[in-house]
């Protein structure tokens, strides 16, 4: 087995994990620690950046819900930036291009981020469209 790394760097604030050229079960776990780690380097966005990744499972599809899912419901985001062919088709007919926010590039989720707001959360809203007074700080994945 070949070692597989998860780098996170920061850019502008927001954490970004670089993913490799191929995810599968045996690294997926390695993929959740990594985002997980970025998520508490942040103020709320993330980015997991596939572009370099030309395959991948099904386990890594659970890890980036797992990861959207806490990241949403502690006011933040994941952005997915992907522009590999097998890998974008891979989340559209899985549906993950509905639920979270896909790029095809770095920059563009970058961008995204930015745009999100300056401290990279979004406003927690309560259903009825007001903005929550206060952040959850728990969640697990």
């Amino acid at each position: 087995m070949h070692d597989v790394r998860f780098p996170i760097e920061v850019f502008s604030g927001v954490p970004v994990v670089a993913a490799p050229e191929e995810i599968d079960i045996t690294s997926a776990p390695e993929l959740r620690a990594a985002l997980l780690e970025a998520a508490m380097r942040g103020d709320g966005t993330l980015v997991a950046d596939l572009t370099r990744t030309r395959c991948c499972d099904a386990s890594v599809l659970r890890v980036l819900l797992a990861v959207h899912k806490r990241a949403t419901a502690e006011g933040g985001q994941l952005l997915l930036a992907s522009c590999g062919t097998e890998v974008l088709r891979i989340l559209a007919i899985s549906g993950i291009g509905r639920l979270i926010p896909m790029c095809t590039s770095l920059g563009e989720a970058l961008a995204q981020a930015s745009a999100s707001g300056s401290n990279g959360h979004r406003p927690a809203h309560d259903g009825t469209g007001e903005p929550q007074s206060q952040m959850s700080a728990g969640g697990h994945a």
